[in-house]
C-alpha cells in the first residue's frame, strides 16, 4: 500500500487516490510567510508569466495559472465557490488569493479521499490560518471543526514593532461526527506529583486525597445519604453511587479523617493515565540546528509533532496521507507507528530525501513503491531537458545519495554525498556529480580535484549519456579504491574505480 508519488498533488489525488481510502491527512503546504503582509495583498497582473512551484521558493503568485484555478473552483459551485468569490471581493487579485485558489481544490479532493472516520490536520502560520479556516469550513462544514492547535515552535525573540511571533497553527477537522480518536496524554511533572501525591498507606504506594462530592443536588443513588452523611444538605452529591462507595470503602480506597469531616477518595499515583494534551503544544521543541534528526530541509518539522498527530487520529494499519510530504517526516513517523502511508511531492529533491531517509532509518526494510519517476531513457531525457535540477535530484535518488545543496547554483562541484563505514567509528564518504548535457573529459579531472579537496575516498560521475573514451581514460588514470577488507582471507570483491 505504501506509495510515494512524484507530481502535482492535485493531479495525483484525482488520478490515483480512491474515494474514502485514507484515515488521516496531514499537510504542511508551502507559503511565503516571510513576505511583507502588504505585498501579499498587492494587486497582480493576471497575464504575468506563470511560475512553477518549486521546493524552497515557498511562494504562490497571482498569474494565469492561479486565475484558471480560481475559475475552476468558482464554476464548481457550492459553499467553496461562494467562499472564493467573497475572498476575491475582499482582497482582489492578490498573491493571497492565488494561495487560496490553489489550496481550495486540493482541500476538496482531500475530503473526497478521507474515510468517514478520518481526520485532517492542516499546518500553517498565522499569516493565512484565518483564511484557510474559512476555506476548510466551506469544504468540511463548520460543524466538523475540532481544534485550532497552537504549536510553540521557538522561544521569544525581538521583533520590530510587534510581539515576537513564536507559534504555528494546526487546524484539525473531522470528516464526520465520529472520527478516530485516541486521547493523547503526557506525563506529570515531578514537582506536581511530589506536592499532591505524598500520602502513604504504609505499603509504599503514594496517593492523593480527592473529593468524593461535587456541586449540585442529585436525587438518584449519588444523592442518597451514606454512612450518616447527607451530601444534599450541603448542596452537593456523591461522585459515585452509594453501592460503589461501599465497594471502594471495603477495598480501603476511602480516607476517613480523624475528626468528622467529609471522607475522601484515594487516587494512587500509579493509576494516573497522564495529563490530557490541550490545544496549546509547548512541550515539543523545534529541531535542534545540530540535532541528528535534522536533514537540512528548511520546513522540516520534528518527528514528535507528527507522532502525536498520528497516534491521536489513527490506529495501526490505517492509511496516512501527506500531499506536501517534503522531507518525509509524516511518512517516517507513520512507518515507525505501523501505519500505511501515501506521500506526494512535486520535486525530485523531496522524493530523493525521503528515499534516503527511509533507507537510513529502516535499514532498507521499508516497503513502498515510487510512482511518477522516469522509467525509460526518453523519460529521463525529457526530465533533463525540462528541468536539469529535477533530473539531478532524481539521478541521486537512484543510487541512494543525499543532495548536498538546497539552493540552485554554487554547488562547488558536489551534487550529492554517500557516507559509509568500514570499521568502528570510521566514516568515509563518496562525492557525486551529476551531468545531463554533453560530456567532456574535464568533468572527470574536476571531480578528482573535488575528491582531494573533500578528502573523499570515491568520486562518482552520474551522466545521462555514455561516457566518452577520453573520460574513461581519465577515470582509469585516477586509480582505484580498495577496501581494507580486501586483505581478509575469503573476501571476494573487485576494487571499485574511483571515478
Amino acid at each position: 500500500m505504501n506509495r510515494l508519488y512524484y507530481g502535482d498533488n492535485l493531479d495525483v489525488l484525482r488520478r490515483h487516490v480512491d474515494d474514502e481510502s485514507v484515515d488521516l491527512i496531514y499537510l504542511d503546504p508551502p507559503f511565503n510567510s516571510n513576505a511583507n503582509y502588504n505585498v501579499l495583498f498587492a494587486e497582480r497582473d493576471g497575464a504575468q508569466a506563470a511560475s512553477q512551484i518549486k521546493a524552497f521558493e515557498d511562494t504562490w503568485r497571482w498569474d494565469e495559472g492561479a486565475a484558471r484555478a480560481f475559475e475552476e473552483v468558482v464554476e464548481a459551485g457550492g459553499r467553496v465557490s461562494q467562499a472564493m468569490q467573497a475572498f476575491r471581493t475582499f482582497m482582489g487579485d492578490t498573491d493571497m488569493l492565488a494561495y487560496l485558489a490553489m489550496m481550495a481544490p486540493r482541500l476538496v479532493e482531500l475530503r473526497r479521499v478521507l474515510k468517514p472516520t478520518g481526520s485532517l490536520y492542516l499546518h500553517c502560520d498565522p499569516t493565512a490560518s484565518h483564511y484557510l479556516k474559512l476555506v476548510l469550513d466551506a469544504v468540511f462544514g463548520p460543524q466538523q471543526f475540532r481544534n485550532e492547535v497552537i504549536w510553540k515552535r521557538t522561544t521569544a525573540h525581538s521583533s520590530a514593532k510587534k510581539f515576537a511571533p513564536v507559534h504555528d497553527v494546526i487546524l484539525y477537522y473531522a470528516h464526520s461526527d465520529k472520527p478516530t480518536w485516541n486521547s493523547p496524554r503526557t506525563g506529570y511533572e515531578d514537582a506536581y506529583l511530589d506536592k499532591y501525591y505524598k500520602f502513604d498507606d504504609g505499603d509504599g504506594r503514594l496517593y492523593w486525597r480527592a473529593d468524593l462530592c461535587a456541586a449540585g443536588v442529585r436525587h438518584g443513588k449519588s444523592g442518597e445519604p451514606w454512612r450518616g452523611i447527607d451530601p444534599g444538605a450541603k448542596g452537593m452529591h456523591w461522585k459515585f453511587g452509594v453501592d460503589t462507595l461501599d465497594k471502594l470503602d471495603a477495598e480501603g480506597r476511602i480516607y476517613w479523617p480523624p475528626k468528622g469531616t467529609m471522607p475522601q477518595y484515594k487516587r494512587y499515583r500509579e493509576e494516573l493515565m497522564g495529563l490530557a494534551v490541550s490545544d496549546l503544544w509547548d512541550d515539543i521543541d523545534r529541531i535542534n540546528p545540530v540535532g541528528a534528526e535534522r536533514l537540512g530541509y528548511p520546513t522540516q518539522k520534528p518527528e514528535a509533532l507528527l507522532t502525536r498527530i498520528i497516534e491521536a487520529s489513527s490506529n495501526e494499519g490505517d492509511v496516512v496521507l501527506d500531499p506536501f510530504c517534503g522531507c518525509g517526516t509524516a511518512i517516517a513517523a507513520a512507518q515507525k507507528l505501523k501505519r500505511q502511508w501515501v506521500g506526494i511531492d512535486i520535486t525530485h529533491l523531496a522524493i530523493t530525501l525521503i528515499r534516503s531517509r527511509l533507507t537510513d532509518t529502516f535499514e532498507g526494510k521499508a516497503s513502498y513503491r515510487v510512482v511518477g519517476e522516469p522509467v525509460s531513457q526518453p523519460d529521463a531525457e525529457a526530465l533533463a531537458a525540462s528541468d536539469p535540477y529535477q533530473f539531478q535530484w532524481w539521478a541521486l535518488g537512484l543510487v541512494g545519495a543525499r543532495p548536498v545543496e538546497q539552493k540552485k547554483g554554487a554547488d562547488k562541484g558536489i551534487d550529492g554525498r554517500i557516507y559509509f563505514h568500514e570499521g568502528p567509528g570510521e566514516t568515509k564518504q563518496i562525492v557525486l556529480s551529476v551531468k545531463a548535457g554533453k560530456l567532456h573529459a574535464p568533468y572527470v579531472r574536476d571531480l578528482r580535484g573535488v575528491v582531494d579537496r573533500e578528502k573523499a575516498v570515491i568520486g562518482v560521475l552520474l551522466c545521462l549519456d555514455e561516457p566518452t573514451k577520453a573520460m574513461r581514460t581519465e577515470a582509469a588514470s585516477a586509480g582505484f579504491y580498495t577496501s581494507p577488507w580486501a586483505s581478509i582471507p575469503g573476501f571476494r570483491s573487485s576494487p571499485s574505480k574511483t571515478y
